[in-house]
C-alpha cells in the first residue's frame, strides 16, 4: 500500500521539492547579502549597546529604505501554508471519489482504515518535512530585517512568516482540505472550503486567541518624567493594549501616550497632562519579548491539535463513504 500511495504522489513530492528548491536559492542568496550589508552598516554593535546616537539612527534608515522591497516580497510567502492545503490536502481522498477509483482498491484486499492511515502519514510526513523547512528558513531569512526596523516578532506578518508556527499552519491546512474532501467529495468544492474554513480560523485565532495565551504584563509611566517614557520593558514586546489612565485606575484616554518634561505647560494653558488629574499616567498591556518562542510554541500546538482532531474526523468519514 505505501508503494502504491507513494506512485500517486510521487509527482506531487517532486513539484514540492522543486518549489522548496526554488524558495532556497531566493532565501539564501538575498538572505547572506541582507546580512552582509546589516554588518557592513554597524547595525549589531547598536544593537548590543542599544545606541541611539545620529550614527546608527542614519545607519537604521538606510538600511530599511534599501530593504522595505525585499520585505514585501518576503510577505508572498505567507500564502505557502495555504498553497500545501489546497494542492497536498483536499485532492487526497476528493480525487479518488470523484474519478471513482476508491472503489478499486477498497475492493483489493485494502481496508479503508488502513488506506486513509498509509496516504494521510505519507502526505503528513512530506508536509511535515516542507513545512518545517520553509519555518526555519523564514527565520533565519527575516532576522535581520526584523532588527534593522525595530520590529517586534510579534507582529502578525513577522510571527506568521517564520519559526514553528508554519509547521501548525501547514498541517492543519492539510488536514482541513482531507477533512473537506471526505465532506465534499469534488475536488473543487474541496479546495474552496479548505481555502475559506482556513482564513476563518487564522483570522479567528490571531485576532481572538493569539493576545491571550498568557496573561500580559502591564507597565506604567508617570506623566511628567525628566527622563521621558521609560520603554526598556516594552523593546521588542507585543503592545496589546495603552493609555493614559488617572489616580483611580479608570481609562481616560484609549490609546494615547504622552511625555511630559518637569514644568512644561498643556497649550490650554495649565500644567501638562493637568486635564487628566493628579496621578494620572501611561498604561500600556503587553507580552514580554521573551514570550516569544512560548508563543510559537502554544499557537503551533493549537494547529497541531486541530489537525490531528480533522484528520480523525475524515478516518471516520472514510469508513462511511458509499
Amino acid at each position: 500500500m505505501m508503494w502504491v500511495a507513494w506512485r500517486q504522489h510521487r509527482r506531487q513530492a517532486l513539484v514540492t521539492l522543486i518549489g522548496l528548491a526554488v524558495l532556497a536559492a531566493v532565501l539564501v542568496p538575498t538572505g547572506l547579502a541582507i546580512r552582509g550589508r546589516f554588518a557592513e552598516l554597524g547595525l549589531p554593535q547598536c544593537l548590543r549597546k542599544d545606541a541611539e546616537t545620529a550614527e546608527c539612527v542614519r545607519a537604521f534608515n538606510q538600511f530599511n529604505s534599501q530593504h522595505d522591497t525585499t520585505l514585501l516580497v518576503g510577505i508572498l510567502f505567507l500564502v505557502l501554508p495555504l498553497l500545501v492545503g489546497l494542492f497536498w490536502g483536499a485532492p487526497l481522498v476528493s480525487r479518488e471519489v470523484e474519478h471513482g477509483t476508491h472503489r478499486f482498491v477498497w475492493t483489493q484486499g485494502v481496508s479503508r482504515t488502513r488506506w486513509a492511515a498509509t496516504k494521510f502519514g505519507l502526505v503528513g510526513a512530506l508536509t511535515l518535512g516542507a513545512a518545517v523547512g520553509y519555518g526555519l528558513g523564514m527565520a533565519w531569512w527575516l532576522s535581520p530585517l526584523v532588527a534593522g526596523g525595530g520590529r517586534s516578532r510579534f507582529d502578525v506578518l513577522f510571527f506568521d512568516m517564520q519559526g514553528v508556527a508554519p509547521i501548525g499552519y501547514t498541517l492543519f491546512a492539510v488536514a482541513l482540505g482531507v477533512f473537506a474532501g471526505t465532506v465534499w467529495p469534488r475536488m473543487l468544492p474541496a479546495m474552496a472550503v479548505t481555502l475559506a474554513g482556513f482564513a476563518a480560523v487564522r483570522v479567528a485565532l490571531t485576532v481572538l486567541a493569539r493576545p491571550h495565551y498568557l496573561p500580559g504584563r502591564e507597565h506604567a509611566t508617570p506623566l511628567v518624567s525628566a527622563a521621558g517614557l521609560d520603554e526598556t520593558a516594552l523593546r521588542g514586546a507585543w503592545t496589546i493594549s495603552n493609555g493614559i489612565r488617572d489616580g483611580s485606575g479608570a481609562m481616560v484616554a484609549p490609546g494615547a501616550q504622552i511625555m511630559c518634561p518637569p514644568g512644561a505647560t498643556a497649550p490650554t494653558g495649565g500644567p501638562c497632562g493637568g486635564e487628566f488629574g493628579a496621578g494620572a499616567y501611561n498604561w500600556v498591556l503587553y507580552q514580554p519579548a521573551d514570550r516569544y518562542w512560548l508563543f510559537q510554541g502554544i499557537e503551533t500546538g493549537v494547529f497541531v491539535a486541530l489537525a490531528a482532531i480533522l484528520l480523525c474526523l475524515a478516518v471516520w468519514r472514510v469508513r462511511r463513504i458509499a
